[in-house]
């Protein structure tokens, strides 16, 4: 593999044990589909870059590993492997404990290579939509999630004094859940992300 980054060896060497072999195949399945990917470290965790503009990441955590992609709202996903939720959701294959948990190597190249195409072409995201007065009235939390906060006093007053727009995001990753085992995790990882102040892309505030 050419243009690697130390940085990005060290944090594979750094991870938990059942997160290495899930790295180390991500980073090579990544540098198979786009030889000329340029590997940099951001937000703390190792991104990947393609003619001067981001493509994807790779992270991990205690449980679990993240895989996702900087355009992966335009992206067309005709496996539906992707969880978009949105530009700057961590990740979109969920929850990766094990490489059983990813989907096939064909499926994943064709995906990075797609990414390096929008970036050939110069795709661009879509401008975000600023919330209308009405919209932001008509925001509303789910029941079982407003419960699980409210059990956290920490969490509960984070929440209550987020804007408009740091509910939304967490409101979203919760209902965009795709099985309610999910969505009992992601309840319980913003509960505890809340109770430390943090609003929902916590991760990128530092880029």
């Amino acid at each position: 593999m050419k243009n690697t980054d130390k940085r990005v060896d060290d944090y594979i060497e750094k991870a938990q044990d059942f997160a290495k072999p899930i790295l180390i195949h991500m980073r090579q399945l990544i540098h198979k589909a786009c030889p000329d990917v340029q590997e940099t470290w951001k937000w703390s965790f190792p991104n990947f870059g393609y003619k001067g503009e981001m493509m994807c990441h790779i992270a991990s955590f205690k449980q679990h590993c993240a895989f996702g992609f900087w355009k992966a709202a335009i992206m067309e996903d005709k496996k539906n492997v992707l969880e978009k939720q949105n530009r700057e959701a961590m990740g979109h294959m969920g929850r990766i404990t094990t490489l059983k948990d990813l989907p096939s190597d064909k499926i994943i190249i064709a995906l990075v290579k797609q990414a390096m195409k929008l970036n050939d072409e110069g795709k661009k995201l879509p401008p975000r939509k600023k919330a209308s007065d009405k919209e932001k009235k008509e925001l509303k939390v789910p029941a079982d999630f407003l419960k699980a906060i409210s059990k956290n006093k920490k969490a509960l007053a984070t929440f209550n004094a987020f804007s408009y727009s740091n509910k939304k995001e967490y409101i979203e990753w919760i209902t965009e859940a795709k099985t309610e085992e999910t969505k009992e995790k992601r309840m319980a990882t913003a509960v505890d992300w809340m109770e430390d102040g943090k609003s929902r892309h916590w991760k990128y505030k530092n880029c």
